[in-house]
């Protein structure tokens, strides 16, 4: 095996054009039907979590002084955060399954013109 050989063609691979197959149109469009749901998901997790840590920063004390009204604020703020990243996942989901009926007619047209050139 002459590693020299194949460590050359894979440089030489990085840096030659690139056509634009059909298995890459594939990508491209999955990518498209998968990637606002991610984003979605990922936003509002980061939000919520942020959401029921002030909470819970209020619960304790830390923020916004040590008193009762306070404390109960920080425990509601805490449970609206619990509940949105409760609910996160839900929310992915179907919008997950939205973009992929979107995209599903062209995605499955494009799968089987590639499965019947490879036939």
């Amino acid at each position: 095996m002459n590693t020299d050989k194949i460590y050359a063609e894979q440089i030489a691979n990085e840096y030659a054009p690139k056509d634009t197959t059909k298995v890459v149109a594939l990508r491209k469009l999955d990518r498209k039907a998968k990637l606002p749901a991610a984003i979605f998901a990922y936003s509002f997790g980061i939000v919520t979590a942020l959401i029921f840590g002030v909470g819970m920063c209020m619960a304790m004390g830390k923020i916004g002084g040590n008193t009762t009204a306070t404390m109960a604020v920080g425990i509601i703020i805490g449970v609206l955060g619990m509940a949105g990243m409760g609910i996160n996942y839900l929310i992915y989901t179907k919008l997950l399954a939205s973009g992929k009926q979107k995209y599903a007619f062209e995605i499955m047209e494009l799968a089987k013109e590639i499965s019947e050139k490879n036939a």
